[in-house]
């Protein structure tokens, strides 16, 4: 994979990334949602996600690239902040219970983000570093990302069969193309796999490799590098198994070609006019059959 081919490119900043009109995973995923959701999120400005900051951070962090942490003065260490309207120095931005609601506060906030940073609390800051230290000191992980190869690698290419330009933006770029997640709860396998439904993380895998194979481009496998968001930060890593994998390239195959129709046909669909079934999911009839018994 070369730069000559104009396709992926190395160390292109991420709001640039993000503003190219190109397809995305996050785009595939809202067109199989309805194809109305895609329109209205493109209208939309992309404004900093206080919820995305620590998984922004650990991923920075564990990848050494992107943004820098911020940490916002409590009083209670090395922090200052310069009042740029005053001049003057501050050790506490914060209010009395903590909350970064000041005028200082604020202010601080936008000095980081304008120079790049990503202000945090000194917990959070605490628990980006914990998240880092665990996935770089778990065995596989470390190997993954000690491979030959680039972090945050963007990848673009045109679907021959729709014409649609897709992107990609691989957290670690080999012959294993990684992505880090930051998750909520035990990373167990069976809780990650319902992730993988709940979140369209196949549909993502299909879609990045996807984008890859329109520029003649191939890895190996795609893994998942998952660190948990609480103490002790477990870790742990995935790859899709077949099934996963298929669904996941029929996905991302029907997003190309809902985005094609759309884009040819200026209407972009909401969810279907006609009344719906809504079918129990295998879990919850299990759990019923399973109470059911125990109530005998």
């Amino acid at each position: 994979m070369t730069r000559a081919q104009g396709r992926v490119v190395h160390g292109l900043p991420e709001d640039v990334y993000h503003a190219h009109p190109a397809l995305s995973s996050t785009g595939a995923r809202q067109l199989l949602e309805a194809p109305a959701r895609f329109e209205f999120a493109q209208s939309q400005p992309r404004e900093p996600r206080k919820a995305f900051d620590v998984g922004t951070l650990a991923h920075s962090k564990v990848l050494g690239v992107g943004a820098g942490v911020a940490v916002y003065p409590d009083g209670t260490g090395d922090h200052v902040f310069e009042d740029p309207e005053t001049g003057e120095v501050h050790d506490n931005v914060l209010a009395s219970n903590g909350a970064a609601s000041t005028k200082l506060a604020k202010a601080f906030e936008g000095w980081a983000r304008a120079g790049g940073m990503v202000p945090l609390k000194r917990a959070e800051a605490a628990e980006v570093d914990g998240m880092a230290e665990a996935v770089l000191s778990h065995p596989t992980a470390r190997v993954l990302l000690e491979q030959a190869g680039h972090p945050e690698v963007s990848v673009f290419g045109t679907d021959p069969e729709t014409g649609v330009e897709c992107r990609a933006r691989f957290d670690f770029l080999g012959r294993v193309g990684v992505d880090l997640k930051t998750f909520h709860g035990a990373a167990t396998s069976v809780k990650f796999a319902k992730a993988v439904a709940d979140h369209g993380y196949h549909v993502q895998a299909a879609h990045y490799e996807d984008t890859l194979g329109f520029i003649g481009e191939q890895i190996d496998a795609f893994a998942f590098v998952v660190v948990e968001k609480d103490p002790p930060y477990l870790v742990a890593v995935f790859v899709l198994d077949d099934d996963y994998r298929e669904i996941g390239t029929a996905r991302a195959k029907r997003a190309r070609e809902l985005f094609a129709a759309s884009r040819d046909s200026g209407v972009w669909p909401g969810y279907p006019s006609q009344i719906q079934i809504a079918r129990p999911p295998q879990w919850a009839v299990y759990d019923h059959i399973d109470a059911t018994e125990a109530e005998r």
